[in-house]
């Protein structure tokens, strides 16, 4: 089965549920696993949050999210036109953190990386960041 969706929401923390939650329900007629829907609520859940914390911080804006299941494997794009990220290399590697004060700090890349077959984050300062990760649906 091929599908494709689209959503665009404010950039708040009480969006996050709601994106986590419909990607989460996207997924619902390939029939994946339990374990496979969690891994990538997570993901997309940490995805939403730093667009949200770090995109844009204090100011206002959207987060889009563009989600699609082609051959069994779901393709989601978490797009925000933030504040962009300087050194994309430091800031994914595992566990680093520009908020050491904060609880769960450095965890948004190194879950996305683990609980998703691949990632890949693309930015230009000033203008926003998107991430891209993938999940085959099926253990086949």
């Amino acid at each position: 089965m091929n599908n494709h969706v689209s959503l665009r929401f404010k950039a708040i923390p009480e969006n996050e549920s709601f994106a986590r939650s419909a990607i989460a329900a996207f997924c619902v007629p390939s029939d994946p696993t339990l374990e496979t829907v969690n891994d990538i609520r997570t993901s997309v859940s940490e995805a939403v949050t730093n667009s949200i914390v770090h995109g844009y911080g204090t100011e206002k804006g959207d987060v889009l999210i563009d989600a699609e299941i082609i051959d069994d494997v779901l393709t989601v794009k978490v797009v925000d036109h933030g504040k962009g990220i300087i050194d994309i290399e430091t800031v994914t590697q595992d566990f680093y953190t520009t908020k050491a004060e904060e609880e769960r700090s450095g965890l948004g890349f190194t879950i996305m990386r683990t609980f998703m077959d691949s990632l890949e984050v693309e930015s230009v300062l000033g203008a926003g960041t998107t991430v891209i990760m993938t999940k085959r649906l099926s253990n086949a």
